[in-house]
């Protein structure tokens, strides 16, 4: 399984377009792959005839795993097997019973505590995405209080009980109750493989990191006003289209220069602030599911790059043709809620970054304008900012302050720019 992207791990095999006994040609696709970003399609290496695919689809591959092997020249390639493999790994009925030869020799203990956890059952708990946290709440039957195999998968045919739960405080002794629901009756939508990595990623995020949201609005009236007399001057002259995306991103570009822990991720105990200002924007697919192209050095573009930027991968989202770099290495996330028609939102984090910010519609209304002849109610273009951020590594004095000097940019817009 080749490298897939900046931060990427592991991969589904969607489809193989081989099967054994097939011929292929070198550079010719074998398989195709999801992350939890996009698809990708990857090509043989080189030319043969297929012996054997090790892994079946909708199986979830560590990158750099073995998935197929193809004799060439009538010989069989040989495997490099790591001392604590075995030859037989072949993968059983149900992929969550397998150990995948990825698994090292390392074993992994828990801070703070006593509990042990095998390299095998760590490596199904990364398959099934179970936290640690998680793992140290399932009852043990194993030696010197350790958890066995079986113990996990009891554990995962039960529902996995504790999937959502919070730290527990041995003072208090709280245990989620085992609540039976009527989900009621009605057609049965299976979700789809983004739609679940979707549902995973969201539920990730709110069981780690403690979400506050803050909330201010911008007067947006003289860069509607601008936008409004300019865009069709600059589509003529830069042959690009000019939205408001990329006159939010250039505010908050400059905002997170102004505040730079915004621009953060928490590893341990320790705090990354990011060099780089990798502006995500969440973008609508085909399939009605969000995806998150990245803005590169957002902060280093002027307004002609950012709208080229933007408009070329908002097309990419549109026709489905996103490739993985252009979703690798956001630092921070703007959701556009109001293209939905929504006020204002209250985002959830896009891990493992600090905040998201969400901008609601631009709505005309009534606003007392302070002049120096006296208050006037006049008509304004008002937006509502609203900033989710990870309360473990950005205080409210700093969400606050970042928040209020997005909205300063926007507000103080120079109107005599040009284009």
């Amino acid at each position: 399984m080749p490298k897939l992207g900046e931060s990427i791990t592991e991969a589904a095999i969607i489809k193989w377009f081989k099967n054994i006994g097939d011929t292929i040609e070198e550079d010719e696709i074998l398989l195709e792959v999801a992350t939890d970003k996009v698809d990708s399609e990857v090509p043989s290496l080189v030319s043969g005839v297929i012996t054997e695919l090790l892994y079946k689809q909708n199986e979830v591959i560590k990158i750099g795993e073995t998935i197929a092997i193809i004799t060439t020249d009538g010989k069989e390639p040989k495997i490099k097997e790591k001392p604590s493999q075995k030859k037989s790994t072949k993968k059983e009925s149900k992929p969550i019973k397998k150990a995948p030869s990825s698994v090292t020799s390392t074993s992994f203990n828990v801070p703070n505590s006593n509990l042990y956890f095998s390299p095998l059952i760590t490596s199904i708990a990364k398959e099934q995405h179970i936290s640690f946290e998680e793992l140290a709440r399932i009852p043990v039957s194993g030696k010197d209080a350790r958890l066995r195999k079986s113990d996990l998968m009891k554990y995962i045919e039960e529902g996995r009980p504790f999937k959502f739960a919070q730290p527990i405080s041995s003072e208090s002794g709280f245990k989620i109750p085992d609540l039976k629901f009527d989900k009621g009756k009605g057609k049965i939508v299976e979700m789809d493989r983004m739609r679940q990595m979707i549902a995973d990623h969201m539920v990730f995020s709110k069981h780690t990191s403690p979400h506050v949201t803050a909330y201010v609005e911008a007067d947006l009236t003289e860069m509607v006003i601008w936008r409004n007399k300019e865009k069709v001057n600059f589509q003529k002259k830069h042959h690009e289209k000019l939205t408001f995306t990329p006159l939010f991103i250039e505010a908050v570009a400059k905002a997170i220069v102004d505040f730079p822990m915004i621009n953060s991720s928490l590893d341990g105990k320790n705090i990354i602030v990011k060099e780089e200002i990798n502006i995500g924007m969440a973008a609508a697919l085909p399939s009605g599911n969000l995806i998150v192209p990245v803005v590169k050095n957002a902060d280093k573009k002027n307004l002609v790059e950012l709208a080229s930027s933007i408009n070329s991968l908002s097309n990419k989202a549109r026709e489905n043709k996103l490739k993985v770099d252009d979703t690798a290495g956001s630092t921070f996330t703007i959701s556009n809620v109001g293209t939905f028609g929504s006020v204002m939102g209250t985002p959830i984090i896009n891990q493992p970054e600090a905040a998201i910010l969400a901008t609601g519609i631009i709505k005309k209304r009534a606003e007392v304008m302070e002049r120096e002849d006296g208050d006037t109610i006049e008509i304004r273009q008002m937006m509502y900012l609203s900033l989710s951020f990870d309360h473990r590594i950005v205080d409210g004095f700093l969400a606050g302050s970042f928040l209020r000097r997005i909205a300063d940019y926007m507000e103080d817009f120079n109107t005599n720019r040009e284009i």
